[in-house]
């Protein structure tokens, strides 16, 4: 029985269409709610032949007719492994409610996990897994979001907050024109958080004051958002290629595709702790133009994700002279750059190493620098606050990619304050610089033996190898896998360390990432994770993984 409304609907769309046509002497169609009440009766669906968009008969968006390189796309840091290991948690948590026996044994018996909580080192959030946020930056996000009357006002302010927590969130509200946290900012951001953004990077690089232009920064809802502004403004069409190393962080695979464009891969030297030489980098350009592949850009992440290396001065020298010699706009993934680890090591950016080889001074080098708050010392990623420069950009395309920022009106505001308190925080002799820089040394020596706990930990295993990891909070071991193992993922039709992982979160909790998901060349296998748990729980964390590989190549040997 179709239903009343819908044949009101049909009725009154009929009479609107015919008093907006003058052509037509037909009179409109007029049935009174009665009429069709007394008519509804004799109306059955066998003798119903009305088919209309608004009629519940077929769903207009599916997977067929959505966009298929949205469908296709894949983005591994949270993929199918992950999507289990949620599965499981709900179940833990769910068994967690349950009423306890008084008889532990059998609580013991009816449990289907030999554990009791998932660990989730397959991605980079820090305060998912402990990392307790700094102090200052909170204390001025609480008095920037606070009404004036309740934060930077109220008469007991000076006894909650610190005088430069107090004065630092008067000059955020100045710079959000007195409108607060609420409101929308200046597409690019608020000017006084860009111009702290062109002080940080001048000091970084050891570069002269104003050498840094506050026109070229665009405050983002972290790096994510301004790699997918770029990538979506150099894919023009299905031939524009990007050069992406192997193993790559999945943003860059998964938003190429979505894009349509072609990722054109250079291989890292896993056996020179995965760093790039410049021969492997004229071969996959060359192969690539030979396929009619247009490439006009080059990603570098440094330090490393999923790697963990800091490349060199000459390393990054020569990207930067690479992607001038061949016109490619430079992406420089640096928002690891306060977690270097190794004592010999150190962060370089390409903006230095573009000064340094003159490039920057000959307008010779089209380059794009990322940098976020959700890793670093800050670990703030739920803030979603970055920031992108541009360096040789074509003006007219930073018109563009204004427009592009404008069309999301502005990134989140929140993000924005803490990107300011990144890269602008307490100075010597104020009243939050001892603590402040405290609290960043304790969390930055913590991560620093939790690599080594896991790089150490991992090469102990039989049939485990990876890289120290100089840098990032991530490390890539390799891990060899009985035949039998190989042979069961392939007649299933999943990567075999895909396989690995699934086996690891169901015996121990402990949720990777398959290497798959990275790339990485034919034949090898492995997974990434994080070091970021705390140092007991990554002792842990690598005994049950040294466990669960000697029972695993025991099954399938």
């Amino acid at each position: 029985m179709v239903h009343i409304q819908y044949m009101m609907l049909i009725v009154s769309s009929v009479g609107v269409v015919a008093r907006a046509s003058t052509a037509s002497t037909t009179p409109p169609v007029q049935m009174s709610i009665q009429e069709l009440s007394d008519n509804e009766s004799n109306i059955t669906e066998p003798h119903l032949p009305i088919k209309t968009a608004f009629l519940p008969n077929q769903k207009r968006l599916t997977e067929q007719s959505m966009s298929q390189n949205l469908r296709t796309m894949e983005y591994a840091v949270r993929g199918k492994v992950v999507i289990a290991a949620d599965l499981i948690n709900q179940e833990l948590n769910e068994q967690k409610q349950q009423p306890q026996n008084d008889d532990k044994d059998e609580d013991e018996e009816k449990k289907k996990y030999p554990f009791d909580h998932i660990v989730y080192t397959n991605i980079g959030n820090p305060h998912s897994v402990g990392q307790k946020p700094l102090t200052w930056p909170r204390q001025v996000m609480a008095l920037s979001d606070l009404p004036d009357s309740n934060g930077i006002h109220h008469k007991l302010v000076k006894k909650m907050f610190p005088k430069d927590a107090i004065e630092r969130a008067e000059l955020i509200k100045k710079a959000l024109s007195g409108h607060g946290t609420g409101a929308y900012t200046h597409s690019q951001g608020p000017l006084l958080f860009r111009k702290e953004i062109c002080e940080f990077i001048e000091q970084r690089d050891g570069f002269v004051s104003g050498s840094c232009d506050p026109e070229t920064i665009f405050l983002t809802n972290g790096a994510s958002s301004g790699i997918d502004m770029i990538l979506n403004c150099l894919i023009a069409d299905s031939s524009c290629g990007v050069m992406i190393p192997i193993p790559q962080y999945p943003i860059y695979s998964a938003t190429i595709d979505q894009y349509g464009g072609q990722k054109v891969s250079y291989y890292l030297d896993e056996n020179s702790g995965w760093g790039m030489n410049l021969e492997e980098l004229e071969r996959s350009l060359a192969e690539a133009k030979s396929q009619g592949i247009k490439v006009n850009s080059f990603v570098l992440i440094n330090p490393g994700n999923p790697t963990g290396q800091v490349l060199s001065k000459k390393n990054i020298q020569n990207v930067v002279k690479f992607c001038s010699k061949h016109n490619l706009v430079l992406l420089a993934d640096e928002v690891y750059q306060e977690n270097v680890y190794d004592e010999n090591a150190e962060f370089y950016s390409c903006r230095k190493a573009a000064f340094d080889t003159g490039l920057t001074q000959e307008d010779a080098i089209e380059l794009i620098s990322f940098h976020s708050t959700s890793k670093g010392l800050f670990g703030e990623c739920g803030r979603r606050g970055g920031y992108m420069e541009l360096v040789g950009i074509d003006p007219a395309v930073k018109d563009q990619l204004y427009k592009l920022a404008s069309a999301s009106l502005c990134s989140n505001v929140p993000g924005q304050i803490m990107t300011s308190l990144m890269v602008n925080g307490p100075k010597p002799g104020d009243s939050s610089y001892k603590s402040h820089e405290e609290e960043k040394k304790a969390i930055f020596d913590s991560l620093k033996r939790r690599a080594q706990i896991a790089t150490d930990g991992l090469n102990s295993i039989p049939g485990f190898e990876c890289q120290v990891a100089q840098g990032a909070m991530y490390i890539f071991p390799k891990v060899s896998l009985p035949k039998g193992a190989i042979e069961l993922a392939e007649q299933n039709g999943v990567a075999p360390d895909t396989l690995y992982a699934v086996s690891l979160l169901e015996n121990t909790g402990i949720c990777v990432v398959p290497a798959s998901g990275f790339g990485q060349e034919k034949g090898r296998f492995g997974f990434r994770t994080t070091f970021l748990p705390s140092e007991e729980e990554m002792v842990r964390v690598v005994g049950a993984m040294r466990k669960h590989h000697e029972d695993f190549c025991a099954r399938f040997a």
